[in-house]
């Protein structure tokens, strides 16, 4: 079986991306790499979207940017500005397609099912696949989201809104997110944080079905695209290994708080390619320890008083937009982070750190 310098197991976003970082840096003239992925097709499945608090590789592959959103819970909308730092939605599609017509021009780049397919004695392992026992105590960002289409001019694609909690929570947290891609289309998401132990949160199209027709009092419709997923609000357990780099959800890579994970990605795979030739010795590339530390707190508070999230996320988002932006983006300051710590209540916080 053949050998190979590098292997990636999972093709996906953190895979791919990092696949792609190497060969434009010219990483792979003369090094091998198998990128272990079983799907036997890529097509659209999944859209990342962020806050572009920094340059990535994907800008073609952006379906739409948007500098205005807004966060609203029952009686009360919060408008607001991103003008520094435009909030973006990635096609997967489109990610998968530029990635794909890259990689084939190297012929040291080969595509496997499975990893018994070669001999990965002596190679150094990126694993993208993240190894989760289900557990009823852990939190996650679970979804639906759906793409729609209208016969008349129906949103406003200027602005999107983020978090509309004006929906049933059913003892959990619960609401929706509508990125218009045009007057006529948009994504509109039912989004969960919670458990996962109560089935009936999975009512997905049922949930989307009444809020278009009866939230946003919109009949006429049609359903283009569909997609589902789960996002764990844990660190994966990280084993370390000699020769073996866990990279994407598995390697941390996701913000516990929000779920953020693809601008992470592109960061950690940039990191990797600046030290690809040490890799066994380079220091581990990380979400800062502080982040993890009030995430910790902030999804303790979350798991204890769900009750208390929609007015929670609604007051963080009255201190300034940049800073908010910036602090849910790893980005932030001591003064900033401190801003948005003054928003939250604090004896409930208080209280969380002895939980």
């Amino acid at each position: 079986m053949k050998e190979f310098d590098y292997i990636i197991i999972g093709g996906g976003c953190a895979g791919l991306s990092l696949a792609y970082e190497l060969e434009i840096n010219e990483k792979l003239k003369d090094k091998t790499l198998a990128i272990i992925e079983p799907r036997t097709e890529y097509k659209k499945d999944k859209t990342w979207s962020f806050w572009k608090v920094s340059t990535h590789n994907f800008d073609d592959c952006v379906k739409k940017s948007w500098k205005n959103f807004s966060v609203n819970i029952p009686k009360k909308t919060n408008y607001l500005e991103c003008i520094n730092y435009p909030y973006q939605s990635v096609d997967s599609g489109l990610f998968y397609e530029k990635i794909n017509n890259k990689l084939k021009e190297n012929k040291n780049i080969s595509f496997f099912k499975d990893i018994s397919e070669i001999n990965s004695k002596n190679s150094f392992v990126f694993n993208s696949v993240p190894s989760i026992k289900k557990d009823y105590h852990n939190l996650w960002q679970h979804f639906c989201g759906m793409e729609i289409e209208t016969q008349n001019d129906f949103f406003d694609e200027e602005i999107f809104n983020l978090m509309d909690f004006e929906c049933d929570q059913r003892e959990s947290v619960h609401f929706f997110y509508t990125l218009p891609y045009s007057k006529t289309s948009a994504l509109v998401e039912s989004t969960w944080l919670s458990k996962m132990n109560d089935s009936s949160q999975k009512d997905y199209d049922s949930q989307i079905k009444d809020y278009i027709e009866n939230h946003l009092n919109l009949k006429n419709y049609k359903i283009t695209y569909k997609e589902v997923g789960a996002i764990p609000l844990f660190y994966p357990p990280y084993e370390e290994t000699k020769n073996k780099l866990n990279i994407g959800t598995a390697g941390g890579m996701t913000r516990l708080s929000t779920g953020y994970t693809f601008l992470n990605i592109q960061e950690h795979s940039k990191y990797i390619c600046q030290n690809i030739e040490n890799i066994s010795n380079a220091k581990k590339f990380e979400i800062n320890k502080k982040y993890q530390f009030l995430d910790d707190i902030f999804l303790r508070v979350l798991d204890k008083n769900p009750e208390m999230m929609p007015d929670i996320f609604f007051k963080m988002f009255e201190s300034s937009p940049k800073t908010v932006i910036k602090f849910l983006s790893n980005k932030s300051n001591f003064f900033e982070d401190l801003s948005v710590i003054l928003k939250m209540p604090k004896l409930t916080f208080l209280r969380a750190l002895f939980y």
